[in-house]
Parts: C-alpha cells; sequence; structure tokens
C-alpha cells in the first residue's frame, strides 16, 4: 500500500441512511482530481473493497495524484464496515450515490468522476448526473438495470463517457456494447482484450484506463516504486472467494 493521507468517512443519504465510506488523498500535494467509486452488486459479493476498487485507493494518491472516494451502498458490508439500511434494487441507491458526490463537493474534492462496475455501472448511468461530476468510466457495465431513457439522458447532457468492456464478459460483449452505447454518442467504448467480468489479472489495466480518461498525463503509471510503503490489511479476503474480487450479477440465461 503506497503512502496517502487515508480518512474514514460517514455519508449522510437524503433518507436518513448512514453509510461507510473512506477518502485517500495524496500524502504532500492536492489532489488534480477525484474518483467515486461505485461498487458491483452487493448481493453476490460488491463492496468498497472489491479488488480493482482496493488498488485504486491504495495506489493512486501516490502514483496519479488523484483522490479516490470509496463507500458501501446500503446495507452493503466490507472489512471497512457496514452501511445502514437494506439493498434496495438500485432505487434507493440513488440516494447513496448523491451522498458521495456531495461529500466530493463539500470536501472540494476537485473533478470528480464517477467510476462504476457491474451493477455500479448502473447506478452511474441511472444517477450519475448530479451536478459537478465531470463524467464517468463504466467497468464491465451489464445494462441491466439501466433503460434507454438513462442512456438518452447521458446523450443529451454530453458528459464524458468511457465504457470498459471486457473480452470474455458474462454479461454484456464488446459488439453489443458497442450497439448498445451508440445511443450516447460522446460514449468511448473499449475492448479489453482477455478481460472478464471480475478483472481478475486486470486491476492494473483498468487503472490505466481510468487515469488515462481522467489525467492522460499521468498515464502508463509507473510499474517500480522505490518510496516508503505501509502494510495494507487483505486477511478478511485471503480465502480469494469472489468476494475478494469484486462481486458478480445472478448468471444471464443462455437459449
Amino acid at each position: 500500500m503506497l503512502p496517502a493521507r487515508r480518512e474514514a468517512l460517514t455519508l449522510q443519504t437524503a433518507d436518513g441512511l448512514n453509510l461507510v465510506g473512506e477518502v485517500a488523498l495524496p500524502l504532500d500535494a492536492e489532489p488534480e482530481a477525484t474518483i467515486i467509486c461505485v461498487h458491483p452488486l452487493p448481493t453476490h459479493g460488491g463492496m468498497m473493497d472489491s479488488h480493482v476498487f482496493r488498488k485504486a485507493a491504495w495506489r493512486l494518491p501516490a502514483l496519479a495524484n488523484m483522490a479516490v472516494v470509496r463507500f458501501n451502498t446500503r446495507g452493503t458490508e466490507s472489512q471497512q464496515g457496514t452501511s445502514e439500511g437494506e439493498f434496495d434494487n438500485g432505487v434507493g441507491e440513488r440516494f447513496d450515490v448523491a451522498a458521495a458526490v456531495e461529500y466530493a463537493e463539500f470536501a472540494e474534492l476537485p473533478r470528480p468522476w464517477l467510476v462504476g462496475w457491474s451493477f455500479g455501472t448502473d447506478l452511474t448511468l441511472k444517477y450519475g448526473l448530479e451536478p459537478g461530476v465531470e463524467g464517468a468510466v463504466l467497468m464491465s457495465p451489464p445494462l441491466r438495470y439501466s433503460t434507454e431513457d438513462d442512456l438518452a439522458r447521458w446523450d443529451e447532457d454530453g458528459r464524458p463517457l468511457l465504457a470498459l468492456i471486457p473480452e470474455n464478459d458474462d454479461y454484456l460483449q464488446y459488439p453489443e456494447a458497442t450497439e448498445r452505447f451508440a445511443a450516447i454518442r460522446q460514449a468511448e467504448v473499449v475492448k479489453i482484450e482477455g478481460g472478464a467480468h471480475l478483472w481478475v489479472g486486470k486491476a492494473e489495466e483498468a487503472l490505466d484506463r481510468i487515469v488515462g480518461r481522467i489525467l492522460p498525463g499521468r498515464a502508463p503509471l509507473p510499474k517500480e516504486w522505490d518510496g516508503p510503503m505501509e502494510r495494507g490489511d487483505t486477511s478478511a479476503y485471503a480465502n480469494k472467494t469472489v468476494a475478494a474480487f469484486g462481486g458478480f450479477l445472478p448468471k444471464p440465461e443462455r437459449d
């Protein structure tokens, strides 16, 4: 774990819930941009500690001068703690996304982008057009909860959108993704060669793509670090269950 200023957060939603969160900031500088991480499906292992987001918080403040905000949506549990409330099938979670964006604004974090993964991409597409949000990155978007109206709002709004589509994704693969995201004229759809829905073995590429879109001068990220390091606790996920890797959706029905 690379050096950063880390602070545990309690995000308060408009409907009265307290959500567990964390912000990681560059140690000795002001951040140049901010990502707000919206995690995969909590009923199938998704949480703020899902591996790509954990690595983002542990690396990007030092390597990219970027602030990283993570949080558990309502009813979600991780090593960081459990957020109040219950999973609401992407309905009440609109208040969770809003609370995270409001925190970034209150804390005067610069250039906030939403980074959704799986279920988190649906929340981003449905609720991410908050004032102050600069754009969004979607990792493995299944387009399961989002509607054509959600895509139309992004198209009309014009804010940048990057969709990262793993080649071997279980839910939405590149050919169909290019067709579906054609509804958002400014969307950039990128195929991740050899990738799958959980991004196992592809976390570094994910971080490079995210930073490259938001702070292109900081990408690709350095592969080596010769400064001080801290010890991060991953013991809760040492058994390498799906919870360690990021959660998933129920398997799609096949003809």
